[in-house]
């Protein structure tokens, strides 16, 4: 087991969650730099930091993981929804008129997707299994 996996498994059992199915309940803010971007944020709002590799850190704040760090380059932060049935909610995107831009795959905290509304804007949706 990595260090990236043994810390997701170590949050999911310490850090508690509001997780609402289909509630907004995370967000990953896209850096080009996450070490800057730590120091930035760490500096400006006070928050911490849980590292999972160079890629990604989670945002920690009031005893839960409010969202994360992640090194792609863009601009636009991801809002991610949590949902207690992922399959079913991809089935729902779909037919609603969503695209699915990122097709389910597993991460160390469970299973996620990205999709795009009819008007273009990018969201996500996780589940811890």
């Amino acid at each position: 087991m990595s260090v990236f996996d043994k810390n997701a498994a170590r949050d999911r059992a310490t850090i508690p969650r509001m997780d609402r199915h289909h509630a907004i309940d995370y967000i990953e803010i896209s850096v080009t730099d996450v070490d800057a971007a730590k120091a930035f944020y760490g500096s400006a709002f006070g928050w911490g930091f849980n590292d999972y590799g160079p890629e990604y850190a989670g945002i920690q704040g009031d005893g839960k993981e409010a969202g994360g760090l992640r090194r792609d380059g863009g601009a636009k932060p991801l809002v991610m929804l949590y949902t207690d049935d992922i399959e079913a909610t991809a089935e729902a995107v779909t037919k609603a008129g969503g695209t699915i831009v990122e097709p389910i795959a597993a991460y160390p905290g469970g299973h996620r997707f990205e999709f795009t509304d009819p008007n273009g804007n990018r969201l996500g949706v996780h589940t811890e299994n």
